[in-house]
């Protein structure tokens, strides 16, 4: 018996490339091949496949909306696989999809998937409750984790990186300080020791701006690495 698959991708061409590709295998049944990610839940409720192959970017948000659908079948389908195909290999997108559990999911490179068999391989170990992920994400992941862990914003305080997490969106030491309702002067003292950790200098009035901006440049680089 084969797997029945909903598909989802917004790009037409690639779309009917897929869908023909596994209308190849004995394997799949396509029921259902979408354009975004409204229609594709629909079609989930209505076809109830077996796996959900979708991209990563779809209307409505062109953002992550392969992540929202697997997050929320999850919870309204949770014996349903997901497989995510996707040309961003960001820690963050992965560590989300599998955040709840990575039972039932894979994450896959677009450029990375070189015949049916690897694509029909990944539906077929996400419907028995399996994971897939593309080996150049793990490389990644662990790229990131070393990064995380030789970070200099490791070795800061919870205080202190919400101080710099102020600096980052561009508030003034006062309005830091409102925030965290501290003085300005106990502020002033968590900047300085930010700017020591992070090999900066809190020296002249005319070099701080310069500086806040640095510590913001490393804070907002490094902070995806440690969620």
């Amino acid at each position: 018996m084969s797997l029945r698959v909903a598909l989802a991708e917004d790009s037409y061409l690639v779309r009917e490339g897929i869908e023909q590709l596994l209308g190849a295998s004995p394997e799949v049944e396509v029921v259902a091949s979408c354009a975004d990610r409204d229609s594709l839940l629909a079609a989930v409720d209505s076809e109830r496949p077996d796996v959900v192959l979708t991209d990563i970017r779809m209307p409505p948000d062109n953002a992550d909306d392969g992540i929202q659908i697997a997050s929320r079948l999850r919870e309204s389908h949770p014996g349903l696989g997901v497989v995510v195909i996707s040309q961003y290999s960001e820690p963050g997108l992965v560590l989300r999809l599998f955040e709840s559990g990575s039972d039932g999911r894979a994450y896959l490179l677009k450029e990375r998937i070189v015949d049916r068999d690897q694509l029909v391989g990944a539906i077929k170990a996400v419907a028995d409750g399996g994971s897939v992920v593309d080996p150049k994400i793990v490389e990644v992941l662990v790229e990131a984790q070393s990064r995380a862990a030789s970070s200099p914003l490791g070795e800061m305080t919870p205080r202190e990186l919400d101080v710099l997490a102020g600096i980052a969106e561009g508030k003034s030491n006062a309005a830091i300080a409102e925030e965290l309702v501290l003085t300005k002067r106990a502020i002033e003292k968590q900047v300085n020791a930010i700017f020591l950790k992070l090999g900066l200098t809190y020296a002249a009035d005319s070099d701080q701006i310069a500086k806040r901006v640095r510590a913001a440049l490393i804070f907002l680089s490094e902070k995806e690495y440690r969620r």
